[in-house]
C-alpha cells in the first residue's frame, strides 16, 4: 500500500523519499552485521532508568514485562508479519526475558541479533519480490490480499511467505496498471521500487537498530512514551517552536543524487539566486573544510550535514539540471525558517447573517496565545458577532499554552487538573483576570483532536463558554514531557561524546476542572455534526496498553453561561438544517458505506475488471457530487474529474454548519445590560414558541 511519508527536514525544510534508484544488483552480503556504538550502551542504562524511575505507570523491568518488549520488538521489526516465519521466531524462545537484562546493562546483544536476522529476512524477500517481475502479469483472477496482520499468526512457511509475497506484488502491479502504465513500464518502475529497497537496506546503521529496539520498550509502557535519536530531538524541538535553522529548501531522492523539489519563500535558497528546481546536491562541506561527496547517500544523511545553526555557512557542490550541465560550487549562510502554514490563522466568513471569526488552530506550539491575542484584535475590527476555534486535527502540544490560551477567554479560575505517579494533584489556573474575548463562541473538534486540544475544549465545555460541536475526541489524556539524555556534566567529561538524543515520557494524567478524564473517554460535543456516527477505531480507547479512565475531585470554579439551557433550540436548527443540507447528504452517505463494508477495509481484489468498476463507481460518484456543487454555486460542469479547475475547493461542510451554530447563539447571549442569562434565553424561545426549563449553574 503506498503512503506519502513526510519528514521534517531541519537543513532545509522537509523533504520526501521520492526516490527512484536506477536497477542495480545488490547482495545479501552488502548488507551490514550491526553492532551496538559505544555510546548505546550509555544512552540505553540512562533511558531505562528514566522510565523506571520516573515514568506516570508503575510497572517493574521483569521478566514478564521483558517478553512484552520481546513480542512488540517483534512486530515492530516485522509490521505485517511479512518476513518472519514460526521458525524464526521459535529459535529464540527462551530468550524472551534477556531484554530487560540487556536494557540494564546496555549491552544489547540479543536485541541486535534479532534486527540483523530482520535484515537478511527483508533481503530476501525483496529479492523474491524482483524475481517476481519476470513473471507474466495475471488481472484475470478472483484472488484478494488481505492487509490486516493483527490477528494474523506468524507464517508458517516460508512457502506461505512466497504465496502472500505474490499477491503483494501482484497489487503493486495491479495499481500501477490502473494508472494507464503498460507491462513494461509497470516491470520498470516496480523494479526501480524493489531495488530501492534493497538499496536502503544495505545502508541501515547501528542508530536506526538502536532507535526501533529503544521504541519498542517506550511504546510497550504507553502508546506516547519515546526514544527520540539525535536527529529526532532536533526535529521535536522544531516542531515545538515552529522553526529551524537551515537553508530553506524541499529535497527528495532521485536515483543516487539528492534533488532541490522547492523553496521555502524568503529562505536562504532562494534569496541566493543560485539555485534552481531539479538542481542536484552532489557535495556538501562546512566554511573552511573540505566537500564531501554525498552522491549514493542516504537522504536523512545528506540533511545532516546541510543543517547547522543560524549565520553559519554550508558549501554545496551542485550539478543544475540538465544534461550537459557542470559542477559548480556556491556558499549559503543558514538562517531560521518558521514554519508558517502551521500557525494559528483567521479567517472571516461573512454570510446574509453576518460575520463570524474562524481561528484555526493546528497545533499548541510555543507562542500560540500571543498569536491568538493578535487574532483576536483583528478580528475586533471587523465587527464579527460570534467566533469558532478550529481545533479539527490539533494533536496537542504545550501544556502551558493550553492553559493561558484558556485564559484569554475566561476572567480567573481553574483550567486543568493533573495528577503525578506520587499522586499529587495539581491545579493549574488562570490568574490575569483579563478576558480577551467574551462573545458567543464555538468550539470545532474531530476524532484526531488531542491532548490540548482536549483540555481546551473540556474547559470551555464545563465553564459554559462554548459549544463544542463535531465528534467525540481522541482520547488522549496524559501529559508527557521531554528530557535530554545527556547529563550537563557530559559536555566537560566526555567531550568527545555524540549527541545523545532524548527521551519524552509519560509524567501525569491530565483532569478536567470537573474532575472527569478525557483518558480513552475523550470529549462529548454538545452538538454532533453527522445523524450517524463513523465506526472508525480512531482513538485512545483502541490503543493496547493506553491507561485507564478514573476521576478525581472536581475543582473549584463557577459556570459562566447555562449553555445547556439553549442546547435543545441550538440542536434543532442543526437538525433542520442538515437534513436540507446535500453536503450531508454526501457525508452520511459515506459513513453507512464505511460502516457497512468496515469489516472489509483490508482486503483488496486483485482483479483487474472488479477494481475498475470499483473505482468508475468511485469517479462517477465524485463527479456526479461536484456537478452538483457547481451547478448550487452557478458555473458550468465537467465532463470528467480532470477538468477541474485547480483553485477548486469543496465546501467544508463542518466548518460552514459551525459558522451557522456560532451565529445561532448571538440572539440567545446576554447582549443586553441589566438582563440575566435566564431573561435572554426565555425571551428569545418564547418568540419562537418554545419554552424550555432553564436552570443556572451546574
Amino acid at each position: 500500500m503506498n503512503k506519502l511519508v513526510k519528514v521534517i527536514l531541519f537543513a532545509a525544510i522537509s523533504f520526501g523519499i521520492l526516490s527512484t534508484s536506477n536497477a542495480k544488483d545488490y547482495t545479501i552480503q552488502q548488507l551490514p552485521s550491526l553492532q551496538p556504538d559505544d555510546i548505546h550502551e550509555t544512552v540505553a542504562r540512562r533511558v531505562t532508568n528514566y522510565f523506571t524511575q520516573s515514568h506516570y505507570r508503575d510497572f517493574k523491568l521483569d521478566d514478564e514485562f521483558s517478553a512484552k518488549i520481546f513480542d512488540r520488538y517483534l512486530k515492530q521489526l516485522d509490521y505485517g508479519k511479512l518476513i518472519f516465519t514460526t521458525s524464526d521466531i521459535e529459535q529464540f524462545k527462551g530468550k524472551e526475558t534477556q531484554i530487560a537484562r540487556e536494557l540494564k546493562t546496555g549491552q544489547l546483544v540479543l536485541a541486535y541479533e534479532l534486527y540483523n536476522l530482520s535484515l537478511e529476512k527483508r533481503f530476501i524477500r525483496y529479492q523474491y519480490a524482483l524475481g517476481l517481475l519476470k513473471e507474466p502479469m495475471n488481472f484475470d483472477t478472483d484472488e484478494e490480499i488481505d492487509y490486516n496482520s493483527d490477528d494474523k499468526p506468524w507464517a508458517a512457511s516460508e512457502q506461505e511467505l512466497d504465496d502472500y509475497w505474490r499477491a503483494r506484488v501482484r497489487y503493486d502491479e495491479l495499481s500501477l496498471a490502473l494508472t494507464g502504465k503498460t507491462e513494461d513500464e509497470i516491470r520498470e518502475a516496480l523494479t526501480k521500487r524493489y531495488t530501492r529497497a534493497l538499496k536502503t537496506l544495505t545502508q541501515t546503521n547501528s542508530e536506526d537498530a538502536f532507535q526501533v529496539f529503544m521504541n519498542a520498550f517506550a511504546r510497550e509502557i504507553d502508546p506516547h512514551t519515546s526514544y527520540l535519536a539525535p536527529r529526532k530531538k532536533r526535529d521535536f524541538d522544531a516542531d515545538m517552536s515552529l522553526s529551524f535553522e537551515g537553508i530553506g529548501a524541499t529535497l527528495s531522492q532521485e536515483d543516487d543524487y539528492t534533488v532541490i523539489m522547492s523553496f521555502v519563500t524568503g529562505g536562504p535558497a532562494e534569496r541566493s539566486g543560485l539555485l534552481s528546481i531539479g538542481d542536484r546536491i552532489i557535495g556538501v562541506g562546512q566554511k573552511g573544510q573540505s566537500i564531501e561527496d554525498v552522491i549514493g547517500w542516504r537522504l536523512d544523511d545528506v540533511v545532516e550535514l546541510i543543517r547547522g545553526p543560524k549565520e553559519t555557512t554550508v558549501v554545496l557542490e551542485i550539478l543544475p539540471s540538465g544534461s550537459n550541465s557542470k559542477p559548480k560550487t556556491i556558499e549559503l549562510i543558514r538562517d531560521t525558517i518558521r514554519f508558517e502554514d502551521r500557525e494559528a490563522k483567521l479567517s472571516v466568513v461573512e454570510n446574509e447573517r453576518g460575520k463570524v471569526g474562524v481561528i484555526e488552530i493546528p497545533g499548541f506550539y510555543m507562542g500560540l496565545t500571543d498569536k491568538v491575542k493578535e487574532l483576536l484584535g483583528e478580528m475586533e475590527k471587523d465587527n464579527v458577532s460570534s467566533l469558532v476555534i478550529d481545533l479539527r486535527n490539533n494533536g496537542g502540544g504545550s501544556l502551558a499554552e493550553v492553559i493561558s490560551l484558556t485564559g484569554l477567554f475566561i476572567e480567573s479560575g481553574p483550567v486543568v487538573q493533573v495528577r503525578d505517579n506520587l499522586q499529587k494533584i495539581i491545579q493549574y489556573d488562570d490568574r490575569d483576570g483579563v478576558v480577551y474575548y467574551k462573545g458567543p463562541m464555538v468550539v470545532i473538534v474531530n476524532r484526531y483532536s488531542a491532548s490540548a486540544s482536549e483540555i481546551f475544549s473540556a474547559a470551555m465545555q464545563d465553564y459554559g463558554r462554548a459549544v463544542i460541536v463535531g465528534e467525540t475526541t481522541f482520547g488522549k489524556g496524559t501529559v508527557q514531557t521531554s528530557r535530554n539524555i545527556a547529563y550537563p556534566m557530559d559536555e566537560k567529561l566526555h567531550p568527545d561524546w555524540p549527541a545523545l538524543g532524548g527521551v519524552q515520557y509519560t509524567i501525569q494524567k491530565f483532569y478536567r476542572i470537573n474532575g472527569g478524564s478525557t483518558q480513552l473517554k475523550g470529549v462529548e460535543p454538545d452538538i454532533a455534526m453527522t445523524k450517524t456516527q463513523l465506526a472508525s477505531e480512531t482513538g485512545e480507547r483502541f490503543m493496547d496498553n493506553a491507561l485507564p479512565w478514573d476521576s478525581i475531585r472536581v475543582a473549584k470554579y463557577q459556570s459562566l453561561r447555562n449553555i445547556a439551557s439553549i442546547l435543545p433550540e441550538l440542536n434543532r436548527a442543526h437538525a433542520v438544517r442538515i437534513s436540507n443540507n446535500p453536503e450531508f447528504a454526501y457525508i452520511e452517505e459515506d459513513i453507512i458505506r464505511y460502516n457497512a463494508e468496515k469489516d472489509r477495509q483490508y482486503i483488496v481484489s486483485l482483479n483487474k475488471a472488479k477494481r475498475e468498476q470499483e473505482q468508475a463507481e468511485n469517479d462517477k460518484r465524485e463527479l456526479d457530487r461536484t456537478n452538483e456543487r457547481l451547478t448550487r454555486a452557478g458555473l458550468p460542469v465537467i465532463k470528467n474529474l480532470d477538468e477541474l479547475p485547480e483553485d477548486y475547493k469543496a465546501p467544508d461542510a463542518f466548518l460552514d454548519e459551525a459558522v451557522q451554530i456560532a451565529q445561532d447563539m448571538v440572539p440567545l447571549y446576554p447582549e443586553i445590560e441589566g438582563k440575566s442569562f435566564n431573561d435572554v434565553v426565555e425571551e428569545t424561545l418564547r418568540s419562537k414558541g418554545q419554552i424550555f426549563n432553564i436552570n443556572i449553574g451546574k
